[in-house]
């Protein structure tokens, strides 16, 4: 239910050492959800389950590696297998798209460096594929999982006791919608702040880690729009078996 678990799970496959291991409708108007008479518990364990049920929606975040890295992740997810998004982290870019069980990615030289390091050919292939749509096989290792909503967010429910022993805060806007705050200290210094809807259904908008080791902060928007995620243009992908260039 942290930002940091949820980035570890967008960015994880994302970031890798691989070639590509790097990388409905649903308006929320439904029957008003009120906190109000709710424990702090039961208003995160709702919140956690109304996210997941959600059809699609918008992942944004940062969160500090060890080192002082930073990895910043902007993806839109949905049911049915389509994501737009963009990732960056320790110098690096890349822009994703998934449509159906097919992936492209596109990065910058430096993703490219850091995905190809140690495989032979590497700097051929670097120049090639570079800011070039790079497609995916279906079930390539590294892809599953990239652009799953579900895989996205089950680490928000993956550790039950995070959202247990959670107090209200006080009531904010987050992106222009009453929040509630829902807040826990956690071992190691770490303080939870979880931003859940306060009008209609109990989505997570907001969740921030401050203190710790890994500090960050994920915004979850966009709930129920549609993602426009469309295959690239033909002359832009490159043939993804680069090592053997």
């Amino acid at each position: 239910m942290t930002a940091k678990k949820v980035l570890v799970a967008a960015v994880s496959v994302c970031m890798g050492v691989t070639v590509l291991a790097g990388c409905g409708n649903d308006s929320g108007k439904g029957a008003d959800k009120s906190t109000d008479g709710k424990s702090a518990d039961q208003i995160a364990a709702d919140a956690v389950k109304a996210t997941r049920d959600a059809q699609s929606v918008r992942v944004r975040g940062n969160v500090q590696q060890p080192g002082g890295n930073e990895v910043r992740v902007d993806f839109h997810v949905d049911e049915q297998d389509r994501c737009t998004g963009t990732m960056s982290g320790q110098g690096a870019k890349a822009d994703v798209i998934q449509v159906g069980q097919t992936a492209y990615v596109r990065g910058d030289e430096k993703f490219w460096q850091n995905a190809l390091k140690g495989q032979p050919g590497a700097e051929k292939a670097i120049t090639r594929v570079q800011d070039k749509w790079v497609k995916s096989q279906p079930g390539q290792a590294g892809i599953e999982g990239m652009c799953d909503k579900q895989a996205f967010l089950a680490a928000m429910d993956r550790d039950k006791s995070e959202r247990k022993g959670m107090k209200k805060g006080s009531t904010s806007e987050v992106d222009g919608k009453k929040a509630l705050a829902l807040e826990k200290k956690q071992p190691g210094g770490e303080k939870l702040t979880l931003y859940v809807a306060a009008e209609g259904k109990p989505y997570i908008l907001k969740s921030v880690t401050a203190g710790g080791k890994q500090p960050g902060e994920v915004t979850l928007t966009d709930y129920g729009k549609k993602v426009d995620a469309k295959t690239p243009p033909a002359d832009q992908i490159v043939d993804p078996k680069i090592s053997k260039s």
